[in-house]
């Protein structure tokens, strides 16, 4: 039981500061300063307006979360028009669960809010000695991400009372067995078909294509034969780690922030402890509870007598799985690993002691105290390394506002070029040459960098950027060197191009002709068809079909018998299948089974939750004012 706690820590670790950076978003924490935002309304809630600065502001910090969970993500994959909607699509859902929580009145307690930060290890692991919160590591914690312990605590308190909202629904999800088989045996169902696809290749030499055919095809669409518009651009970056170059360390302050941070940068007291647990079951009455207190308080009298037989006591009498075995050893712990009355009581023991009964939410525990490990102070200097890279970033996080408004004030005011930003604050000028709008990886790919870049200003004047923000303390500002507007090519550039292009469309034509006319025959003359042998597929196991075609076999209706269907794959042909019948699933393992009943119990409670927004966003009147962006085949 406390085992399982103490190992799993590590996995724990990260709760804390995934909740900052999404919590907040709604209650107007902004960063030192923003540029050009507008204020026009994109979505509606209840008759109250989210403006673009909103949504820029709520994309940006969703764009960085992502990124600080999946740092080798693309950033453009996250900056594409879709992916922009769709932050716009969670930051609606956000505001109408504060709203929906605030109209039904669920409300967080502070006792709740208190629990979940007694329960997060992030916040334990800064409690003191005497096991109080050290509040200067708390403020100096939620200070790196912009916020006080009020700002994180309010925004702690709003989150939880949105949850509120959906775990009634979640927590009463429910899919019966019946329900849960008939559903896994429609969506695993399996299907006997023969399939052939008629290629364009094989009809490109029946193609003939004359130069009047090319000359024809590429005056009418010669937008398709522009070279890309493209330019040289060299840009500049401000963030925290060029701040931090900056700032040289005062000697007493470093041996100040030293004394400050000796304890949390040595490592806490560890102590290695056993216990004896007697449980109370969840429901127990007054009677039972105080009959096991009783039981313990006898063992604990034992002990008073032969405390030498702690382990052999625990071994019998422990309820403890993990650690009855053992002699109840739990191995050695730190503060924010077990639950507060029992490190309160472990903590306050010496060595070689027992505690008297001390009663958790496990039940009723004896412990004692079998080592006591105190890490070694560290020196001043064997700490150096450490500590002046650690101040220098508190400190830069500190100054960025004022340097961030100097950078943006050189840009502006010296816009021919960014050397004097970069000599003033000591920046590295990066020269890149062949930028389209489409950007590069890394900083050019952010859009309104780009767009600013690309700008009739910039390209024309080859003037500076303004300042534009990246991310969380980063900002950036860039300058058009050498410009090359699109242009169309000339015929003689692009005729092989034109011609295959041609040769390719009136294949495909030719192949979907031929495929009709063999579907009709085929569907007719069923003996005369002229396919492969049969396969089995299921959506488990498509046995190399495309998507398009196995989506359409699974849904074709055999109610009549066996269905012919024909594909239009464009560019890749035309496909013909014969769906011969449905093949009853073999049934799954249990254990595969059990998997399964838990997939589309999941499946249907999302179901559900996404009915009961949709519910919401009808009451609420929530509308979005921009339209969704149209997704082409690169999916962006």
């Amino acid at each position: 039981m406390f085992d399982s706690i103490r190992n799993h820590k590590k996995y724990l670790m990260g709760f804390l500061m995934i909740l900052i950076i999404p919590s907040f978003v709604l209650f107007g924490i902004e960063g030192y300063s923003r540029f050009n935002e507008g204020g026009q309304r994109v979505a509606q809630v209840a008759g109250q307006d989210i403006t673009q600065q909103e949504w820029d502001a709520w994309h940006q910090r969703y764009a960085e979360n992502v990124l600080a969970s999946s740092p080798t993500l693309d950033r453009r994959l996250l900056d594409t028009e879709a992916a922009r909607y769709n932050s716009l699509r969670r930051l609606v859902d956000e505001r109408l669960l504060a709203l929906a929580s605030q109209k039904d009145r669920l409300l967080t307690s502070d006792a709740r809010l208190a629990q979940q930060l007694q329960q997060d290890p992030v916040v334990a692991s800064l409690r003191k000695p005497d096991g109080t919160l050290d509040m200067s590591q708390y403020r100096q914690l939620l200070s790196t991400q912009g916020m006080t312990p009020e700002m994180f605590e309010s925004g702690l308190r709003a989150e939880l009372s949105r949850r509120q909202v959906l775990q009634g629904l979640r927590a009463s999800g429910f899919v019966s067995p019946a329900v849960s088989k008939a559903m896994g045996d429609a969506y695993f169902e399996r299907r006997e078909i023969q399939w052939r696809r008629l290629s364009p290749r094989d009809f490109e030499s029946r193609v003939q294509v004359t130069d009047a055919d090319v000359a024809e095809f590429y005056n009418a669409n010669k937008t398709l034969f522009q070279s890309t518009e493209q330019a040289d651009v060299e840009y500049v970056v401000l963030d925290l780690d060029a701040v931090a170059s900056g700032i040289t360390l005062a000697e007493a302050d470093l041996k100040a922030y030293y004394e400050q941070n000796l304890a949390r940068l040595s490592g806490g007291e560890q102590r290695r402890a056993s216990h004896i647990l007697l449980t109370v079951a969840s429901g127990a009455s007054a009677d039972d509870k105080a009959k096991i207190k009783a039981k313990a308080q006898a063992l604990r009298e034992q002990l008073r007598a032969t405390p030498a037989k702690f382990a052999e006591l625990a071994r019998a009498e422990s309820q403890d799985p993990g650690s009855a075995r053992n002699g109840g050893d739990l191995d050695y712990f730190a503060r924010g690993a077990m639950v507060k009355s029992f490190e309160d009581a472990a903590f306050a023991l010496e060595k070689g002691q027992i505690s008297d009964v001390v009663e958790s939410e496990f039940g009723f525990h004896i412990i004692q105290v079998t080592d006591i490990k105190s890490p070694p102070k560290r020196s001043f200097e064997s700490m150096r390394a450490e500590l002046e890279p650690e101040l220098k970033k508190q400190q830069a996080q500190r100054k960025f506002a004022e340097v961030a408004e100097q950078f943006s004030n050189l840009v502006y005011e010296q816009a021919d070029s960014l050397a004097p930003a970069a000599d003033k604050l000591k920046l590295k000028v990066v020269t890149v040459k062949g930028l389209t709008r489409e950007g590069r990886p890394g900083v050019l790919s952010n859009p309104k960098l780009l767009e600013a870049l690309f700008a009739t200003d910039s390209v024309q004047k080859k003037r500076n950027t303004e300042a534009v923000e990246l991310g969380a303390n980063q900002l950036a500002a860039a300058r058009v060197m050498q410009y090359a507007p699109a242009a169309t090519q000339p015929l003689e550039a692009v005729a092989t191009q034109v011609r295959a292009r041609l040769v390719a469309e009136r294949a495909a034509a030719l192949a979907k002709a031929d495929g009709e006319a063999k579907l009709a025959a085929w569907r007719a003359q069923p003996g005369d068809a002229q396919l492969p042998a049969a396969i089995t597929v299921s959506r488990d196991s498509s046995e190399g079909l495309p998507l398009k075609v196995l989506t359409a076999v699974l849904s074709a209706d055999l109610a009549s018998g066996p269905a012919w269907l024909g594909l239009d794959e464009g560019p890749a042909g035309y496909v013909i299948a014969k769906v011969v019948k449905s093949v009853p699933r073999t049934a799954p393992a249990a254990e595969v089974a059990r998997q399964e009943a838990n997939e589309l119990a999941e499946l249907w409670v999302g179901a559900e939750a996404a009915a009961y927004m949709a519910h919401l966003k009808a009451k609420y009147k929530a509308e979005i004012s921009v339209p969704e962006p149209k997704v082409n085949a690169s999916g962006s």
